[in-house]
């Protein structure tokens, strides 16, 4: 949702009517998941997507019809179906997509949440007389609904819906809902304001992470070299990383090769619950750093923890090259293709 929010709030702000599309199932290979979202003006305009490509003018075509009626659709395209061939869904997947006109008030809400990093979950009714109705749950525990939409703001009651989670396609009390969940930006924690932190940042930024930088040397950790980063902090690691937040959405690379704020990086973040901690380092220097992290008390399970040298293993050499590594070896860990040893 983060992506098309710009470009939605500036139609909003020109008197523009706006549909929405939002994946609420896929099967196979279908190429956006669930919660993916498409924006759609009355002169065909578009930002988003929902399948990559594959099915977008068949729900432009949809959306247009919404924007008329003010009926809401639920669109199914499969690899089964005539129509999945005509629309070029060929690869093999099924997609389930809501389109419907987009409620400002709503939207006011959602993308306020979102633009605060909180935890956006919204209930959408997908069929029967209350299709297209809407709950969302607030960051207090609170929900919010529009008039007549009592029954589905009701069903955030169900066990199945306790806070948390990911967006997906739910039978609750007899109705036919979209759980559509949008969870803070993960955040990249940089220990170090080296070359190869420039393009990390911007790679990182790129890829929908906040990022923070963590040098006690003013003159790595600057809005000089640095000018976009969320944080810098110019306090040693111990201190200003428990600041910032080691928790599950957290990933840290230490970068410097310097011992005195290397080792402190480690000892904060490896007894963390953080999922990914890289060091850029050679294995000698590194079989050193072992011995005094475990005088200092870390445990064997905590340093086997650390992937060093840090990034996956591409041959890279350039600084933007290793960026790339790291980056990877971090989207890796947070889909599950690696596993956090």
């Amino acid at each position: 949702m983060r992506e098309i929010i710009p470009a939605v709030d500036e139609w909003l702000a020109a008197g523009e009517e706006v549909a929405l599309a939002t994946v609420v199932s896929t099967w196979g290979s279908a190429p956006r998941g669930v919660g993916a979202k498409l924006a759609i003006r009355s002169d065909m305009t578009m930002v988003g997507s929902v399948s990559g490509g594959c099915v977008e003018n068949a729900v432009i075509e949809a959306a247009l019809e919404t924007l008329q009626s003010g009926q809401p659709q639920l669109l199914d395209f499969g690899v089964a179906d005539d129509d999945a061939w005509e629309v070029g869904l060929t690869c093999g997947g099924k997609i389930s997509v809501f389109v419907e006109a987009l409620d400002p008030i709503w939207w006011q809400m959602a993308r306020s949440i979102v633009l605060a990093d909180g935890t956006l979950t919204t209930l959408t009714a997908l069929s029967g007389p209350v299709m297209g109705d809407k709950a969302l749950r607030l960051a207090d525990g609170g929900v919010r609904h529009k008039p007549g939409a009592e029954t589905t703001a009701a069903l955030f009651q169900q066990p199945a819906l306790a806070p948390g989670g990911s967006s997906q396609r739910l039978q609750l009390e007899g109705h036919d809902v979209l759980v559509d969940v949008i969870q803070p930006r993960p955040r990249l924690i940089i220990v170090g304001g080296v070359h190869v932190a420039i393009p990390l940042v911007a790679l990182a930024e790129t890829l929908g992470f906040r990022v923070a930088l963590v040098d006690p040397r003013a003159v790595f950790a600057n809005r000089e070299r640095f000018p976009d980063v969320e944080i810098i902090e110019q306090r040693y690691p111990q201190q200003s990383l428990p600041a910032i937040g080691l928790d599950v959405n957290t990933y840290v690379a230490v970068l410097t090769h310097d011992p005195k704020i290397d080792d402190g990086a480690l000892q904060a973040a490896l007894p963390s619950k953080v999922p990914y901690v890289g060091v850029l380092s050679s294995r000698r220097t590194h079989a050193k750093r072992l011995e005094r992290l475990r005088a200092a008390g870390l445990t064997e399970d905590q340093l086997a923890r650390i992937r060093t040298p840090i990034g996956l293993e591409i041959g890279a050499r350039q600084p933007e090259e290793i960026a790339l590594a790291i980056m990877a070896e971090i989207i890796a860990t947070r889909s599950g293709a690696i596993q956090d040893s």
